[in-house]
């Protein structure tokens, strides 16, 4: 895994109204899932509970550590994993709270405004 520059993703995802959605709900610390813009287009985005350990952990101490440093500050780590965006956030499960969270932290990074943007979630 690689850390992802919020501005290397495309440029639709900073305009107009954006949505992500899963693939197959929010089960397990890496759910897998799309933005979709207003256009149509769409870009693999995931999502990465990073404190998972068992039974070999998600990433790297340091990564880790970065992770929770900036979720801290009120925004999130992006990282390319096997080709796809992933959304690396503390902890090892998901909630329909945190991804709103999560989305919302999405949205500023890339200057969009988080108003705009929508989040479905699949029952699993």
């Amino acid at each position: 895994m690689s850390e992802l520059d919020p501005f290397d993703l495309p440029e639709w995802v900073g305009e107009g109204a954006v949505s992500w959605a899963t693939d197959r709900g929010l089960a397990g610390h890496l759910v897998a899932g799309r933005l979709t813009g207003p256009g149509g287009e769409t870009l693999p985005c995931d999502l990465l509970a990073v404190d998972q350990a068992y039974p070999t952990p998600v990433l790297d101490e340091e990564t880790r550590t970065r992770v929770h440093q900036t979720w801290r500050h009120g925004q999130v780590m992006l990282l390319t994993r096997d080709g796809r965006a992933t959304v690396a956030v503390p902890g090892t499960s998901w909630s329909a709270d945190l991804v709103l969270e999560v989305f919302t932290r999405v949205a500023r990074a890339v200057g969009a405004d988080p108003a705009r943007w929508s989040v479905r979630l699949g029952l699993s």
